[in-house]
């Protein structure tokens, strides 16, 4: 039975259920991605740092690094963080990732941005989320291999209530 010029109700759950097949036999997963180091992982600080850099050394990156976000976030699921690394971009030098790391998240690494030179200037701007009051890293890895960081900590209050 055809109410207007609308897709008949069998029409619709004939395409209901063909869709609902394609996605339990994982038939509309595109193509597979390459292996990468994972991120989402949740684990102490520490553990992801060592996993991710190995026994490499981090030097204090408050002369190239600029971390701008603020100071106490009334609203954790959403806390704005910009990054800038001071960096010529050229193939010879250059920023190769980005990291924005919580230490008190349960998933600590929060993002990985990958530059290149062509990127022209190494910033990144983004939203996170914070469960708690705690420090927040940013950790550039320059193109020869070297880690740079920076730490500002941010509380998180509850409604802008102070806690």
């Amino acid at each position: 039975m055809r109410h207007g010029q609308g897709m008949s109700r069998r029409t619709m759950l004939a395409t209901l259920g063909a869709l609902g097949v394609a996605v339990a036999t994982d038939g509309l997963a595109g193509p597979a991605r390459a292996a990468e180091t994972a991120l989402g992982v949740q684990e102490k600080v520490d553990e992801a740092l060592k996993r991710l850099f190995g026994t490499r050394a981090m030097k204090d990156g408050s002369g190239v690094i600029k971390l701008d976000m603020p100071l106490i976030a009334e609203n954790g699921a959403v806390v704005p963080v910009a990054v800038e690394v001071a960096s010529p971009m050229t193939p010879a030098n250059y920023v190769k990732h980005i990291y924005l790391v919580a230490d008190k998240n349960r998933i600590p690494i929060v993002t990985r941005v990958a530059l290149s030179p062509e990127s022209g200037q190494a910033y990144v701007g983004a939203n996170i989320r914070l469960g708690e009051t705690g420090e927040v890293r940013a950790i550039a890895e320059l193109s020869d291999g070297s880690l740079v960081q920076v730490k500002r900590e941010v509380k998180v209050t509850v409604g802008g209530c102070g806690g």
